[in-house]
């Protein structure tokens, strides 16, 4: 059993948006919105598993967050956004593991959210995780001055427990305004986030349930009163399951996101300019197009030996000239996705196309191209050919890695 605490935190309470530039005053906290505007999140989770009182695992989560304001009315803000999450497990006993993160999950999400941070959303989403957090009283606040709100977690158990609906997890939080404090070497008012959590929930419909649940969370919020939201967060957690079954699975850890502005990409200028690269570089077999994540450069008939991910003699300089092109873009993130041909079993398909997509995202992790927090890793099998796979040009065609320069 994969065992996953979604604990991609409050993270998640900090898709706000980018306000008209109005200057609030410094005790003042409100969410502000404005139609149109995009947003990202980057954050990363080191967290520690175990299971009946043993560390069973480490794992590094990678969350990549695209968040859009679709409409403002009466000071509520309707965001769509795309939550993607990616993982890299880390060995216990050499304390080292892969350098890639492998794609884990994505879930799409649409929610409201007012000027003091109070959320409304369909109860099938699973995204955002951290609800109603923050939450503002509505008035001036001064260093020191402490308030209460309620929010919840909700979690998806289908993968843990077989707990087929989101989970959600009440809790009581409670704030402190902390004056300023600094970030990346910039001063941010700040305020601190506590929540502890002694939940005995009933029996759930899946294979085992919990049945009490502890935790608790400890972060401080640093908010950019110019645009109205918050600029990042940092937490420690621990969140402890006793199990129906009478196993305990414990999670501890840390997070820490930041939101950054996304620019608008203009997919068909930068597909005239790859080709044009593509082409001067003599790079054969290999295409540009735009897709919805963003500009997919096509890598067809990437030699690997037959039915392994060992890449063949000479490959390196292919991928050297494509890591040329994709310095001139260091301000967007990677996708790097494997594909096979119609070939063997569904399962070994995926696996293989993983592992090879694998192999190209390391490479040009170790050639600096971007550091492996910005390339994520995904496997598609055969699921997405772009040729026929009754032939052998078509299979040859469809046997390819491609590496998208993400838009979000």
């Amino acid at each position: 059993m994969k065992w996953r605490y979604q604990k991609i935190a409050a993270v998640f309470s900090l898709l706000c948006v980018f306000s008209s530039g109005k200057t609030l005053a410094a005790e003042e906290f409100v969410f502000t919105h404005q139609t149109g505007d995009k947003y990202r999140v980057l954050s990363t989770v080191e967290e520690d598993v175990y299971i009946n009182w043993r560390l069973n695992h480490r794992t590094v989560i990678l969350n990549r967050i695209a968040v859009e304001v679709v409409d403002v009315q009466d000071n509520k803000g309707r965001h769509r956004a795309v939550f993607q999450t990616s993982e890299r497990a880390v060995e216990v006993a050499k304390n080292t593991g892969g350098q890639s993160f492998q794609w884990a999950r994505e879930y799409d999400s649409e929610y409201e959210r007012d000027s003091l941070g109070h959320i409304t959303i369909d109860p099938k989403y699973y995204m955002p995780v951290v609800r109603n957090v923050p939450v503002f009283p509505g008035r001036d606040l001064k260093p020191g001055e402490q308030w209460t709100a309620e929010g919840h977690e909700v979690h998806d158990f289908r993968d843990s427990f077989g707990i087929t609906e989101p989970y959600r997890i009440p809790f009581t939080a409670r704030y402190s305004f902390l004056g300023n404090r600094l970030w990346e070497g910039k001063m941010y008012p700040a305020f601190s986030v506590t929540y502890r959590i002694f939940f005995e929930p009933g029996a759930a419909p899946g294979k085992v349930w919990p049945s009490r649940i502890i935790g608790s969370s400890d972060q401080t919020v640093y908010w950019d009163q110019s645009i109205g939201q918050a600029k990042a967060y940092e937490e420690h957690f621990r969140m402890a399951f006793t199990l129906s079954d009478g196993r305990t699975v414990e999670y501890r850890g840390k997070a820490k996101a930041e939101v950054l502005e996304s620019s608008r990409m203009d997919k068909n200028k930068l597909v005239e300019e790859i080709a044009a690269d593509i082409e001067r570089l003599d790079i054969r077999d290999t295409t540009v197009r735009a897709v919805d994540e963003g500009v997919a450069i096509s890598l067809e008939n990437i030699q690997f030996e037959a039915n392994t991910a060992i890449m063949l003699r000479g490959e390196e300089r292919k991928l050297d000239r494509i890591a040329e092109i994709l310095l001139r873009y260091q301000d967007r993130d990677i996708l790097v996705g494997g594909h096979t041909a119609l070939a063997g079993t569904g399962e070994g398909q995926l696996a293989l196309s993983q592992e090879r997509a694998t192999v190209v995202a390391d490479y040009l992790i170790r050639k600096k191209v971007r550091g492996s927090d910005r390339i994520v890793v995904r496997g598609y099998g055969a699921e997405r050919p772009v040729a026929d796979n009754n032939t052998e040009e078509g299979m040859r065609r469809n046997r390819r890695v491609e590496i998208t320069i993400l838009e979000n």
